[in-house]
């Protein structure tokens, strides 16, 4: 692929201090692809309502910024890249699409309005797009499925890490220092998909000196759970933060003794990576996309059965030496995640589309 050729990608998720996983992939692979291609022109093409705020930012030399505002948008680029399943609806020489999961159209995990347009969306893109990148093996046998692309079509592109900054002073507890204590750690929305009702439940069977951490804001299904956490016997040890700054959840993963990520349906599920990258332990479930990640780093159980969670959780904070091998085994798997790597990937496939 010759240098001069220009390469559009939607950019509109990558703006923001709170950042989704959408958010996260966003800024890796657009500012991983103009530092790793400098040659190449990039245009960070951004929607109405976060175009103005984009204007205020600093950019690299070879990034140029677009207003995407169909019918207006980059037909004239050589390549555009849809970094959140959906594709604008303007003629395009060639096209990407990334798809980091589908489980709004499998589950009851979000509104009937929502459901449907994110249907829509993703089938569109899925038709139009030249390729697709999904992030997880488990995802691309989702798009196959579900959408009926031919299997050449899809290629899986793992997620990297995100590089968290140094620790903040740790947030406040009602004991002990800023060392590895008691702690039993949820990264993620309080939703219905990341099964808090019953890692709630499951926490009621671990001893009376551990406390449980769910740090993320509120999400679909958010009342009942947080009902659930008030109706607990083990409230007093239950700790709702809500959004964390990345700061902030640096400090938690290097306090937590445990992680627990018993989520329903993750199209990859960073979270577990994070935690296995701060060196520690991993509980998360055997379904989705999470045993890819996980490999043998972590224990696998059953989200559905709550006695197998409760299990779990007692094994890990009963024996300093499952958790010592758990951590050893996740700052291992965690290396063989880079953004690096996810940008290179995502050239190479650049480079098979265009001449």
């Amino acid at each position: 692929m010759a240098n001069s050729a220009r390469i559009a990608l939607d950019a509109t998720y990558s703006l923001g201090h709170a950042l989704s996983g959408v958010g996260l992939y966003s800024h890796e692979i657009l500012y991983g692809l103009a530092a790793a291609q400098p040659e190449t022109r990039f245009e960070f093409c951004y929607r109405t309502h976060r175009y103005l705020r984009a204007r205020r930012l600093e950019r690299p030399a070879n990034v140029r910024l677009r207003l995407l505002a169909e019918p207006l948008g980059p037909r004239s680029a050589d390549l555009f890249h849809g970094l959140n399943q959906r594709l604008p609806r303007i003629s395009l020489r060639r096209s990407v699409a990334t798809f980091h999961d589908l489980f709004v159209m499998t589950g009851e995990y979000s509104t009937p309005e929502f459901r449907a347009r994110f249907t829509e969306q993703a089938r569109d893109a899925a038709a139009r797009a030249d390729a697709i990148i999904a992030v997880s093996e488990f995802t691309r046998q989702q798009v196959i499925s579900l959408l009926g692309v031919a299997p050449e079509r899809v290629h899986v592109v793992h997620h990297g890490i995100r590089r968290l900054a140094a620790p903040a002073p740790s947030p406040p507890l009602a004991q002990g220092s800023a060392a590895r204590q008691q702690v039993i750690l949820n990264v993620g929305a309080i939703q219905a998909r990341k099964n808090i009702a019953r890692l709630v439940e499951a926490f009621e069977a671990v001893g009376p000196s551990w406390q449980l951490v769910l740090a993320g804001s509120s999400g679909f299904g958010a009342a009942e759970i947080l009902a659930r956490i008030g109706s607990s016997a083990a409230r007093d040890r239950i700790h709702v933060t809500g959004y964390v700054s990345p700061e902030e959840l640096a400090a938690w993963y290097g306090r937590a003794s445990v992680f627990a990520f018993p989520s329903l349906d993750e199209g990859f599920g960073m979270p577990v990576l994070e935690a296995m990258a701060a060196g520690v332990p991993v509980i998360t479930s055997n379904r989705s996309a999470l045993p890819e990640v996980a490999g043998d780093a972590a224990m696998l159980v059953d989200p559905e059965e709550t006695g197998a969670l409760a299990d779990a959780l007692r094994a890990l904070t009963l024996n300093v030496d499952l958790q010592r091998d758990y951590a050893r085994r996740g700052l291992a798997r965690a290396q063989l995640f880079t953004w690096e790597k996810a940008v290179s990937q995502t050239w190479r496939l650049y480079r098979s589309l265009l001449p």
